[in-house]
């Protein structure tokens, strides 16, 4: 799911790139912002930080004692994406295993789909392995699935989510397939 947040973060600005005109300055600032941002990635309340949207208010800089540097606060508005349990979405295939697929949604790069939460299919090993059912409806590499996400795990060290997901509901399965 979408969020629009606003968040107040502390940019620092090193002494060497102050600039007395205020558009420059303001330019620093924003810069370290958005480097700041990205370099971010996610959070396990917030989800993953897509875009600063607008900028609120920059406040007044303090000078740091030991570095000369300026630390300004600052209050933005920014679009993240959070997955939530029950959540229907739908995730592109990267990866066929014998137990199950791995599929990529937006950021998130591991929804794991195990084969005892896709009623109905059967692993088809060979050079292209996919999950097929009876009336030929197939999951293979490449396919686009919709899903429901079942749970989710935060993982700080990687600062990224990993998402369980199923097919079990109404409306759930293979979206399109890719024909090799």
């Amino acid at each position: 799911m979408f969020l629009k947040v606003q968040l107040s973060w502390n940019v620092i600005i090193a002494a060497e790139n102050l600039q007395p005109e205020s558009l420059m300055l303001q330019r620093a600032i924003i810069i370290r912002l958005l480097s700041d941002f990205a370099a971010k990635k996610a959070s396990k309340d917030l989800g993953y930080f897509l875009a600063v949207m607008s900028l609120e208010r920059i406040g007044e800089g303090k000078v740091r004692q030991h570095t000369g540097d300026v630390l300004f606060p600052v209050v933005f508005n920014a679009l993240t994406f959070k997955i939530f349990k029950g959540e229907v979405l739908e995730g592109v295939v990267h990866k066929v295993l014998k137990h199950g697929v791995f599929m990529r949604c937006g950021p998130i790069e591991n929804a794991y789909l195990s084969n005892l939460k896709m009623p109905d299919y059967r692993y088809v090993p060979g050079e292209n392995p996919c999950f097929m059912n009876a009336k030929m409806s197939k999951i293979s590499k490449d396919a686009t699935v919709r899903f429901m996400v079942i749970g989710t795990k935060w993982l700080e060290a990687e600062r990224e989510f990993q998402a369980l997901v199923s097919l079990e509901g109404d409306y759930l399965g293979p979206v399109s397939t890719v024909d090799v």
